[in-house]
């Protein structure tokens, strides 16, 4: 077989239209063989040169389909960091695509499991491994265009790409959890529908189903433990895995596009799926393990661990990043995809213990022209000492906003003395961001996510219920701030299920109507269950699929309609913070505080004793945004009414000054949707009473109206 020098950029397996270009860095190699598969039969050729560590080779005859990995000859020396075993196949860091599953056999190891600190596994891990695949990098386009929705206007529907499509009635069978299927009429009229500006995914990177779970006859559903960074997950792809997984996913992104939807990532690059030191060897291990993790700097032989999952990627090495970045970029341009949002993101901030805000991995993000260009989300935490870095991140990032979360659940739970932090959260958390040269969009507020409660669940469920994890209910967040009436799980008590469902229209409306960037949990719209499973990571099944024939429709177009309200009333999205203080040609300030009584919040009310109910003013006239023509548009004034009691409350509204008539356009204790704007219409200084545990949300109107 021909093999040509070729080049060491880019990385990766590059087809041209004649032949493919293979580029492997590593650093401790002494020789690289680079293994072509035809069904069972295997290839092996030397890479025949060596630039700054990349070893590379061209063979003119190779294009897309070709599956194929590595084997790696060198150091085998654990105590130094170094593992190279050259009876492992290895998945290509830059491979575009993977075909198949690891099968879990002690091949895979590179170490015998009767012997751990004995000599290399020499059994050979290829019958047992996935193979890379050769991609055609071409794809049709047309005129595709991101919709490069502004920060302040997004709403975020966070979602599995299988578990939206896996049981919908309307898409063929063959097309249900696949890529296909979420580009399909019925899925994109639905997200049209609803409302929202972007879909996050859940992990889409080429991942693995760890041993553990398999044995168990379980699955990794989230996905949240990558092997490959630049290729689609394989399983979700309709139409094979030898680069079809790459064209539906393309096509995928174009359909959403047209639709105006844009497609953010949830992406894991603080550590992969090879674990720790009696983890397998699969990829980056064996390329060059020093390289690729971070090690304990006294035995070189065990892995630093800031994830959970055993070991933590080396942001800290040059090869490293630059992997990282070139994933970036390459899903960015090639894949066209809007933004990203980066699981336990302090872990990449760390520079040697320490979280550092102004790390490597932030400096190099800044500059770069093309990543500083989409949506970038930070989940700012990890386990590590140190690692709770909400409010730390640099400008040019937004924050999963765990505090916002936290304050206001425990607001709706009715704890006391969290109104001064409730009023922080439902205004963009200037606390946490504002001195950071940042705006509300900084902040990405939620109530539920992936991970935790659905919504339904939050309100249903005092105790999680884990048991079909296999890990005895030990899994899993313990601490939910989750609440209920004292009925734990499904009842046929109607006044049970009505509270609940309050509940819920509360949580769904303080997220709607806040300042920030809302992200709705995928399902939450229409009361999605997962039975008190609040850590479904390996159920995929009908536990986290979700159950189209049985929807709350009610909730549904509840949902809907409060997406309406904000995307028609910028004074919910604003982009700069409010002031407390008068607007110019307004004659009152652009947010105000008051008590139930109607009178100005003071200090001492922001104490225990109002801890429960709030009235909060709106100014619209503060707010103005261009219409189609380049217009300046006023929006209208709000008056927001919170009522956390367990016992119904009346307000008294403000003085005529604050605006002389409103007209309710929501009322959180209403079942039957949204009433109908002008069915009742109150003065300056009447009395409206709230329900209990209730939100009212009143417009200022022309008396006419």
């Amino acid at each position: 077989m021909r093999v040509w020098p070729g080049q060491p950029y880019p990385l990766g397996a590059t087809y041209d239209g004649v032949g493919t270009n293979f580029s492997l860095f590593s650093e401790v190699a002494e020789r690289v063989e680079l293994c072509l598969f035809d069904g069972p039969n295997e290839t092996r050729v030397d890479l025949p040169e060596v630039t700054r560590f990349c070893w590379h080779g061209y063979l003119p005859d190779v294009g897309p389909g070709q599956r194929y990995g590595f084997r790696a000859h060198g150091l085998w020396a654990p105590e130094e960091g170094h593992r190279c075993n050259p009876a492992k196949l290895l998945l290509d860091p830059y491979a575009k695509a993977v075909e198949g599953q690891v099968v879990w056999n002690e091949a895979v190891f590179p170490y015998r499991f009767a012997d751990p600190d004995g000599p290399p596994n020499d059994q050979d891990s290829a019958p047992f491994m996935p193979r890379s695949v050769v991609i055609s990098p071409y794809f049709d386009w047309g005129n595709d265009r991101p919709p490069s929705v502004p920060l302040h206007e997004t709403i975020i529907y966070e979602v599995h790409v299988k578990g939206l499509t896996a049981r919908h009635p309307e898409i063929p069978a063959e097309l249900r959890g696949t890529y296909a299927g979420l580009a399909h009429p019925a899925a994109v009229d639905y997200l049209t529908r609803l409302g929202i500006t972007a879909v996050e995914l859940l992990p889409v990177h080429q991942f693995i189903h760890d041993a553990h779970l398999v044995e168990r006859g379980l699955r990794n559903y989230w996905g949240y433990n990558s092997i490959g960074f630049l290729a689609p997950h394989n399983e979700y792809a309709s139409g094979g895995q030898v680069g079809q997984q790459v064209q539906e996913f393309k096509q995928m992104v174009k359909t959403l596009h047209q639709a105006g939807i844009e497609v953010i990532l949830d992406v894991v690059y603080n550590h992969t799926a090879e674990g720790n030191h009696l983890g397998p060897m699969l990829s980056f291990k064996g390329i060059d393990n020093a390289a690729y993790y971070r090690l304990m700097p006294d035995d070189r032989r065990y892995y630093r661990d800031y994830t959970g999952t055993g070991n933590s990627v080396n942001v800290q090495h040059p090869n490293v990043l630059q992997l990282i970045m070139d994933s970036l970029r390459y899903w960015i341009q090639e894949m066209h995809v809007d933004g990203f949002r980066f699981d336990l993101a302090a872990t990449l901030a760390r520079e040697t213990h320490e979280v550092d805000r102004l790390s490597a991995f932030f400096d190099i993000i800044q500059q770069d022209p093309v990543i500083n260009r989409v949506k970038l989300i930070a989940e700012p935490w990890d386990i590590g000492e140190g690692g709770y870095q909400v409010g730390n991140f640099p400008p040019l990032w937004s924050e999963w906003n765990g505090k916002y979360r936290d304050t206001v659940r425990d607001y709706w739970r009715g704890i006391d003395e969290t109104l001064g932090e409730f009023a922080y959260r439902l205004t963009g958390s200037s606390d946490l961001y504002g001195g950071t040269g940042r705006r509300t969009a900084a902040s990405i507020n939620f109530v539920t996510a992936h991970d935790g409660f659905t919504l339904h669940d939050l309100v249903s469920y005092n105790d999680k219920h884990n048991e079909a994890n296999g890990e005895d209910n030990r899994d899993g967040e313990r601490h939910n701030r989750s609440w209920n009436s004292g009925v734990e799980g499904p009842t046929d008590d109607p006044e049970v299920n009505a509270l609940r469902d309050r509940q819920k229209r509360n949580f769904l409306a303080t997220l709607l109507l806040s300042q920030g960037i809302p992200m709705v949990l995928g399902g939450d719209e229409f009361g999605r269950t997962q039975g008190g499973n609040n850590n479904d990571y390996c159920q995929d099944n009908e536990t986290s699929w979700f159950d189209w024939d049985h929807r709350d429709l009610d909730l549904l177009e509840f949902t809907r309609r409060l997406i309406q309200l904000r995307r028609e009333h910028p004074v919910f999205r604003r982009r700069r913070w409010f002031q407390g203080r008068p607007i110019h040609g307004a004659g009152v300030s652009d947010i105000a505080w008051f008590t139930p009584d109607g009178t100005q919040m003071e200090e001492e009310h922001w104490g225990e004793g109002y801890a429960k109910s709030l009235g909060v003013f709106l100014n619209g006239k503060g707010i103005t945004t261009p219409d189609a023509r380049g217009e300046r548009i006023i929006d209208d004034s709000f008056y927001l009414l919170f009522n956390a009691h367990y016992e119904p409350l009346t307000f008294t509204l403000p003085p005529d000054e604050w605006g002389s008539w409103w007209t309710v356009v929501l009322d959180t204790a209403e079942a039957r949707l949204l009433p109908e704007e002008g069915s009742r219409i109150c003065g300056a200084g009447s009395d409206v009473l709230v329900a209990a545990r209730s939100l009212v949300v009143m417009r200022g109107v022309e008396k006419s109206e």
